[in-house]
């Protein structure tokens, strides 16, 4: 099949998810859904997209010039936050592509981008990796996330000793970085070695959260990066670390891409979102629901880590994923 993928540039999850393709037998073609990393760009789409709306439209006019000239067979768009095109656009593509089935994956909540519902009607199938948006939406079917063959290699070393208790990496959204916080300081008894790496898209970003949001008024600019951790560094944190700390962002149900991350290498993790006990994958010696405090007494702290059955562990790899999205084929 000749696959476009249309996807935010996160880590280097583009790359990853068009080898799994071509491994597959694939041919694959992808774009970044925004048309730059430049930091007032990517501020602008997270804040309000007219501020770059000519950007965007010279951006998407260069990728449709290349898109009108191809026949694809499936048109795949993993959407988040970042999705910059608008909805004619989308419909601009889906009518150069007649022949293709179309595939929208809700990468985040409608809570967090109610935008995404507006583009329902241009796809064959949709999916979400929330379960709430499922449920309060027929045309969506529900999809998790997955982990890549990285995080397995991780998973099928035997590793000894840590130089890390725990690792956090993730976007410094409000509530995230509230709860991650309180966590550290919770676990310093326990777990003294941490890793913590609190990202902003750009500077124009955190000043904005800065002056809108509670959470960050006494934060310290020092405290925050701007630049986001590539693959290779991701893959050796997680080598490193005993242990992963997750905490969905407000509006949240679904698992975020750390929870499969630490499933995929067979690391415990910490997570605020209590809807991962409903997942055939948890064991309470592996994951621990943080609700505000920690029972030092419990499983996840007194017990070594649970290898879960080979049926279970494989169901959440990128290739069954990916079987998953191609199934409407």
């Amino acid at each position: 099949m000749k696959i476009l993928l249309i996807t935010p540039n996160f880590f280097d999850y583009p790359k990853q998810i068009c080898g799994e393709i071509r491994d597959m037998g694939h041919e694959v073609d992808w774009y970044d859904d925004r048309p730059s990393t430049n930091c007032f760009v990517k501020a602008a789409i997270r804040i309000k997209k007219d501020f770059v709306h000519v950007i965007i439209a010279r951006y998407f006019r260069k990728i449709f010039k290349s898109i009108k000239q191809k026949k694809y067979d499936v048109v795949l768009l993993i959407s988040g936050q970042s999705l910059s095109f608008s909805e004619g656009m989308i419909k601009k593509i889906k009518q150069s592509q007649p022949q293709a089935k179309f595939v929208l994956y809700q990468w985040d909540s409608v809570a967090n981008f109610g935008y995404i519902v507006s583009l329902q009607k241009y796809f064959d199938r949709c999916y979400s990796f929330d379960r709430l948006d499922v449920a309060n939406n027929p045309k969506l079917k529900f999809l998790p996330l997955f982990f890549t063959k990285r995080y397995e290699t991780i998973g099928n070393n035997d590793i000894s000793s840590y130089k890390y208790d725990f690792m956090f990496v993730g976007t410094a959204r409000p509530k995230k970085y509230k709860y991650i916080k309180k966590m550290s300081a919770d676990l310093k008894s326990v777990f003294k070695n941490q890793f913590i790496y609190f990202f902003f898209p750009s500077r124009i970003v955190f000043l904005y959260r800065k002056w809108k949001n509670s959470e960050f008024k006494k934060a310290k600019y020092s405290e925050f990066n701007f630049k986001p951790i590539n693959g290779p560094q991701m893959t050796e944190l997680l080598t490193q670390s005993n242990c992963v700390l997750d905490s969905a962002q407000a509006g949240q149900n679904g698992l975020t891409i750390r929870v499969f991350e630490a499933l995929g290498a067979k690391r415990k993790i910490i997570t605020t979102n209590a809807d991962v006990v409903n997942y055939d994958f948890y064991r309470a010696e592996n994951i621990y629901v943080y609700d505000g405090k920690f029972d030092f007494e419990s499983p996840f702290f007194t017990k070594p880590y649970c290898e879960l059955p080979k049926d279970v562990y494989e169901k959440y790899s990128l290739r069954n994923w990916l079987k998953t999205v191609f199934s409407c084929l």
